[in-house]
């Protein structure tokens, strides 16, 4: 398992700038669009990225086959297959961005947690932060990565599933923490995936992610600190839950921003659980 090398999971683009070109930095472009945007994440890093950014593709490649949930997280061995493929080494700095400034990033920032990768921080602002200042970017073709051979170690901490966090809505020392917009959570708009269920969990606590963000940063630390504290006791264990289990992400790093360490992403998230109607679901 990697080391911590960053000083925060969160690195600003001045900091990458000085240390991009450092043999054991690497940089992923983890952009994603909600479904019905009619934009190729793929397509716009061929056309421009920070240089040697590599694009990691979490929706359709780096993901868990045979489920009809969308972008789950892949078995350990898939994962070091894929990292291994884009020449990721198990001892990188990894620095994940993404090209709406702070939406798509923690997803993958949770990934590499959750298989042990200790040394990942994603690049706040993303690339809209770098196109701003100023800093170089490159159109040119991509060059051909040598293949590596990358290990993962699966911290099961990190993710839970469905059957599982549904024995432990009334626990005292766990709470879930919903990163969808609100009218969304007390189900008074329609999910936009068919047949699933509008409203939440029982006992779950609304958070959207939109609240934690502002211009494609990260509010500030004692802003988010006090978001957790609305709904939430500094010892219980963070449970993070959204659509698709994308934004939970955003929720997760920003928890860790925040102090917390006891964090979990429901990967299955909305999608799951409103689906699934053995589930309790509460408005």
């Amino acid at each position: 398992m990697s080391e911590k090398k960053f000083p925060s999971p969160l690195v600003s683009v001045q900091w990458l700038a000085e240390q991009v070109e450092r043999s054991d930095i690497v940089v992923l472009d983890a952009s994603w669009f909600l479904p019905g945007v009619e934009r190729d994440p793929e397509q716009e890093w061929l056309e421009k990225r920070i240089p040697g950014a590599r694009f990691f593709d979490f929706d359709k490649k780096i993901a868990a086959p045979d489920t009809e949930l969308p972008h789950m997280l892949p078995s350990s061995m898939l994962f070091s297959q894929a990292c291994s493929e884009l020449g990721i080494q198990s001892s990188d700095n990894i620095v994940v961005y993404d090209s709406q400034g702070l939406f798509s990033a923690p997803r993958v920032w949770w990934m590499f947690r959750a298989m042990g990768h200790q040394s990942v921080a994603v690049l706040d602002g993303g690339l809209p932060a770098w196109e701003e200042a100023g800093l170089p970017i490159d159109t040119d073709t991509p060059e051909q990565v040598a293949k590596t051979e990358y290990n993962s170690d699966f911290q099961p901490e990190w993710v839970i599933d469905a059957d599982t966090l549904s024995t432990q809505l009334d626990a005292l020392d766990t709470v879930v923490i919903d990163a969808r917009p609100a009218a969304r959570f007390y189900g008074t708009q329609p999910e936009p995936r068919k047949g699933v269920r509008s409203g939440h969990m029982p006992n779950a606590k609304s958070l959207p992610f939109s609240q934690l963000v502002k211009d494609g940063h990260f509010i500030s630390v004692e802003q988010l600190v006090k978001r957790f504290d609305a709904v939430s006791d500094p010892e219980q264990r963070l449970v993070f839950s959204c659509g698709s289990g994308v934004t939970a992400c955003v929720l997760a790093l920003a928890a860790e921003l925040a102090g917390r360490n006891k964090l979990t992403v429901y990967d299955g998230s909305w999608t799951e659980w409103g689906r699934v109607m053995k589930y309790p679901v509460v408005q």
